[in-house]
Formats: structure tokens, sequence, C-alpha cells
């Protein structure tokens, strides 16, 4: 638009990708408190004498400031960076930890994912994709554990979560054996359908726990847990997202790595395949929704 002048505006954001764009420029996608996911043009931050290159890496939280219209009704869609400072860059934490890095790496898509429209804000995201990062780094609880704490709350917050206290179709309550991801969680034996998932006990137990941030139940589990829990939960994910994760089957859960078309490998105790796609450094927030601690 001719005369139209980029406007300067401040947000606080997390970064989840990070893209090469000519010879010394990056497009930084950002989940940010304010203004929802929008994705920026970070010129120069590929040489090495960038002042703020560092920054601006995966998993950081950041405070910028940012050129363009906060509402993306005029101008392009690309905003850029003027100013980046670092609050707290936990990606330099997860750099030698490949359990820890993978994990960060399915909750950065998985962000992306649950905001499929540019700069439409999404407060309590911003919060849980935060405060995932965050115990992540800190290290207090499994990193299996915070990853699926986050997929539960997040399918939660997208209202997809699964049913576990009540049969998933006729509404029946108490605790059901079998669980169908197309159906939408725990089912009754006159609803269960064919091919339906069996999980322990134990398993739906660990749901409900990391649904509800009960870490003294999480905590307490053992490994064969863990796994069919996270399972279910990719399965039921992906199912509602109806495409899959590039960065889940390269999560380090413990066990042998997934293969090509399964969420878990081949010892999944789910038996549930990935979906078809489908056709066509400062304090930490108050108000930044951690998963460990609730």
């Amino acid at each position: 638009m001719a005369g139209y002048r980029r406007q300067l505006y401040r947000d606080d954001a997390v970064v989840l990708r990070v893209q090469k764009l000519g010879e010394s420029d990056r497009i930084i996608t950002l989940l940010t408190r304010r203004h929802g996911r929008l994705r920026a043009v970070a010129r120069g931050v590929r040489r090495t004498t960038s002042k703020f290159g560092a920054r601006l890496e995966p998993f950081g939280h950041v405070d910028l400031q940012l050129a363009g219209d906060p509402k993306g009704e005029l101008g392009s869609s690309l905003h850029s960076v003027s100013q980046v400072e670092g609050i707290d860059l936990y990606g330099k934490r997860f750099l030698g930890d490949y359990p820890r890095y993978t994990a960060a790496s399915a909750i950065a898509e998985t962000a992306e994912r649950l905001t499929p429209v540019e700069r439409e804000p999404s407060l309590r995201l911003f919060q849980l994709t935060l405060g995932a990062l965050r115990a992540l780094a800190e290290g207090s609880h499994a990193t299996t554990l915070v990853l699926d704490a986050y997929l539960l709350r997040g399918m939660s917050l997208a209202g997809w979560a699964p049913a576990l206290t009540a049969c998933a179709v006729c509404g029946t309550p108490g605790r059901h054996r079998a669980f169908s991801v197309p159906a939408g969680g725990a089912v009754c034996p006159d609803c269960r359908p064919p091919g339906a998932a069996h999980p322990a006990p134990a398993t739906v137990d660990l749901m409900s726990a990391l649904a509800l941030g009960d870490w003294r139940v999480a905590d307490a589990t053992e490994s064969a847990v863990r796994r069919e829990c996270s399972g279910l939960v990719a399965a039921h994910l992906q199912w509602h997202l109806e495409r899959a994760l590039r960065s889940l089957p390269l999560v380090d859960r413990g066990g042998v790595p997934a293969a090509p078309g399964t969420l878990q490998g081949p010892d999944d105790p789910t038996g549930v395949a990935a979906p078809p796609r489908a056709a066509g450094v400062g304090p930490p927030d108050r108000d930044s929704q951690d998963v460990s601690r609730e």
C-alpha cells in the first residue's frame, strides 16, 4: 500500500522454528503472548557479526520489537525483527541432551499445529508451551512425562481431550478397559468398536494424572506404563490433527526407535498406527503455566 509505514510493537514469544532465507537471513516462527503465532524475518542473523542471532534459536523465550501490522491487515504477512532480548534461552540446555531436545522439538511442532491461524491470540497455549519448556529445562520430571502432559493439556485446549472417566460414546461413567482413538477415548463394552486397544488400568490412571497435574502418581509409574501411555496420547493427537508429527517418532522413550508409519515402534503396546493424511535469561513469568506444578 502506497505510503504505508510499518508499525513498531513489542511482545514476548517462544521461538518455535527457524528457516534459512537467502544468504544471511532467517524466517522465525514465533508463538507470542498477545498476538498468537506469527512469522518474522530476522535479517543478517546468520552472519558472525550479528548482535542477536544466538537469541533467535528454537525453544528460547525472548522479548522482541517487531515491525509490521499486528493485525495483519496492512503490508506483508512477514514481520521484521528489529530488537531481541533473551529472557531464558532454554535451547542451550538441550543441545547435549538428545531426549530433551527431541521432546522440545515435539512440543514446538505441536504448538505450531495447534495454532493454524496466524495472529490469532492463544494466551493459554503460550503459557502451556512456555511452562513445558521450562519443566524440560529444570529436569524435575521424566522427559516423556512432561511431553505427554503437554500433549494432553494442549488437546484439552483444542477441545480434543480423550475421555478417561466415562465412555466417549454413550457417557456411561466409570473406568472402562477399552480405548478407541477414533471414538474419542475410553469406551464401555457396549460401545467398544473393533480394533480398540486394551491398555492396562495403570496407563489410563497415568493419563488422568498427567492431565490433572498429579505428579505424585505420574512420577511413580513404571517405564512400560509410560510407553503405553505415550502411544495412546500420540495416536489421539495425530488422529485429530489428521497428520503425523515429524518429531514424535524421534523422541527417545527408553525403547526401540519408532518404525516408519507407527507411533512407538515394533513393540508399540497400543497397536495403533499413525493416522492417514487427511484428503485434499531472567525470572520466569508468574502467569506461565508450568506443566510440572499444579
